[in-house]
């Protein structure tokens, strides 16, 4: 990718649905024997991959103009190939339904972002608990339940996302009361209950620390929206940030986004939020501040959000921290911000960043998803013309994050894909 810097961005764009919704939402549909739509789905790598998983287990799956449409006509078959297994981490979300609706399922070793360790300890500590058996045989998770599951009270170790959302499908079809403590409060976990509730599930406390499902012999079809991404959201109003650009952000719920727009009005942003919208604003000759955070489980800072913030960080003035408390492999970009000319102290999960560093621009390569979205937060903020590699990470967590800033005034371009092979 190459991007032109100094640019001031302003404009607006309409948000695309949630990659972290998506996923579950979509593995939800096999718990059901009737068709469910959803909608609002984001053209991504992650939801392509789990597409082609759910039509490895048996189903009809049409995807088209942020609508996918998913017909259960096959067995259901929760076996997956370790090939499948480790195109993504949200491969193991087909563990759920599958031992819910057939009694068995089994998969390989589930891939995804190299950012730090994420044990399924939690999943497979609530599927014991929900009366499965488990084995591991050459790293392939097998779990049998033959008469079914039963209600169970699952004290999670912490708070798990994908273990929160995993057991979620398991209970919603086991008998009796499940209570799962401890449970992951992020927006995508509301979401996918919405979804099942929607479904004939009988789901309450999501969002909140206990949630509480009462199983249900059967579920039907679903007709259902995503939330807006707000970790898209996000990375477009630091971008603005990093350039004293003017933005507006429609079709976003604000309350998702709270930790990120205090931070960002602590650092001398002017921010407005309205019932679906979010504005933005830095003057050009505004004394942008340093400021301290912490990366934290919802409704803390987003994880996925620090690494374009610690990027926006590099540009204000004096002495800010950046804790990392939930992936301890996170900081993979803090060498290539210094290529631009960033001033960090490496200390571990808690970099310095001492700022404002006048940016020049680089050749960097991106490690995932939110480090590469950092770096491109890097090149708008820096004088000249910047090379990005390593940028097919975005396509798995971005529905179209070039074009989104090329519309908002970015001086952006794909580049062709033998050029980025060559670096």
């Amino acid at each position: 990718m190459r991007l032109t810097g100094l640019r001031r961005l302003s404009g607006e764009v309409t948000v695309n649905g949630a990659k972290n919704a998506a996923l579950p939402c979509l593995a939800a549909a096999l718990l059901s024997d009737e068709p469910s739509r959803i909608t609002r789905v984001p053209n991504i790598e992650d939801v392509r991959r789990l597409i082609d998983i759910l039509a490895f287990v048996g189903v009809e799956v049409e995807f088209a103009s942020g609508d996918v449409v998913i017909n259960p006509v096959g067995a259901c078959d929760g076996a997956l190939p370790d090939s499948l297994a480790s195109a993504l981490r949200a491969s193991f979300l087909i563990m759920g339904p599958a031992l819910a609706r057939t009694g068995t399922a089994s998969c390989g070793a589930p891939g995804g972002d190299v950012i730090g360790a994420r044990p399924l300890d939690v999943h497979l500590a609530g599927f014991r608990a929900l009366g499965a058996k488990i084995e591991t045989v050459g790293g392939r998770t097998i779990a049998e339940a033959p008469h079914g599951l039963r209600g169970a009270t699952m004290v999670l170790d912490y708070p798990s996302v994908l273990g929160t959302e995993n057991l979620l499908l398991a209970a919603v079809l086991a008998k009796g009361r499940s209570r799962i403590v401890n449970a992951a409060m992020e927006p995508e976990i509301s979401c996918l209950a919405d979804m099942l509730n929607g479904m004939g599930a009988r789901i309450s406390g999501a969002g909140q620390h206990t949630i509480t499902i009462d199983g249900v012999e059967r579920l039907s079809g679903a007709d259902h929206e995503l939330i807006p991404d707000r970790i898209e959201t996000g990375t477009l109003l630091i971008s603005a940030v990093a350039t004293r650009g003017d933005i507006r952000l429609l079709g976003v719920q604000p309350e998702h986004n709270e930790a990120l727009l205090g931070k960002l009005a602590e650092i001398g942003a002017d921010v407005g939020r309205g019932q679906d919208q979010i504005e933005v604003r830095v003057d050009a000759d505004a004394a942008l501040q340093a400021t301290n955070l912490q990366a934290l489980p919802f409704p803390g800072f987003a994880t996925d959000l620090q690494a374009p913030i610690t990027a926006l960080l590099t540009q204000v003035q004096g002495t800010s921290i950046v804790h990392e408390r939930v992936f301890e492999n996170r900081m993979q970009h803090l060498d290539e911000l210094r290529k631009f000319g960033a001033n960090i102290i490496a200390g571990g999960v808690a970099p310095v960043i001492i700022g404002p560093t006048p940016f020049t621009a680089a050749l960097v390569r991106g490690s995932d998803i939110r480090a590469t979205a950092a770096l491109i937060v890097a090149a708008l903020a820096a004088k000249g013309e910047s090379r990005i590699y390593g940028v097919e990470h975005l396509a798995r967590g971005y529905a179209d994050l070039p074009g989104q800033l090329r519309a908002l005034g970015a001086d952006i371009e794909q580049l062709p894909m033998l050029d980025t092979l060559n670096h």
